[in-house]
């Protein structure tokens, strides 16, 4: 697994949090995603290869997916499923927990953060996160929930963030 110095983690909404939800196709989704590769882009040109994601639905599925395009032309990215409990896609839909099974295969390293589920174990994952890497980026839109404790606790830890703002 790779150094701290140069790996760069994520957070960001949900869908149910997401002004177009699951509609990947709308042009707001569409122009995040842009963004979003811009991000880890300039992450990229930075030193940062190596990127963790937290595997949830929505934003960190994008993430992880614009990650790994990246390294299909930069074979020196690496890309780490930080998973909070083998369970989490248990309850997805169909399609969605295919979509993570096919990110999880093609993730160079897989972390599972903890054996069951527990109420706290998507912070615990959102932690070992932060914990792990020197950038944080972020999508938010300034409401309560994950995405803003895991800001904080990124700020709390010294780690600096790029913020992405959702539109």
């Amino acid at each position: 697994m790779c150094g701290r110095p140069i790996t760069c983690c994520f957070t960001g909404h949900r869908p149910s949090k997401l002004p177009w939800g699951t509609d990947e196709d709308d042009p707001r989704c569409t122009a995040l995603k842009r963004r979003l590769t811009d991000a880890v882009e300039a992450a990229y040109a930075e030193g940062f290869r190596h990127f963790i994601t937290g595997m949830a639905l929505g934003c960190d599925l994008y993430f992880a997916e614009i990650v790994l395009r990246l390294r299909e032309r930069r074979p020196d990215v690496s890309l780490e499923a930080a998973v909070p409990c083998p369970t989490q896609a248990d309850g997805w839909p169909p399609a969605d927990r295919r979509r993570y099974r096919r990110i999880l295969d093609r993730c160079d390293y897989e972390t599972v953060v903890q054996d069951h589920y527990s109420p706290g174990c998507m912070q615990r994952r959102n932690r070992y996160m932060v914990d792990h890497s020197a950038l944080l980026i972020a999508v938010y839109d300034g409401r309560a929930g994950g995405t803003r404790q895991t800001l904080a606790y990124a700020m709390s830890r010294g780690v600096p963030f790029l913020d992405i703002r959702v539109c």
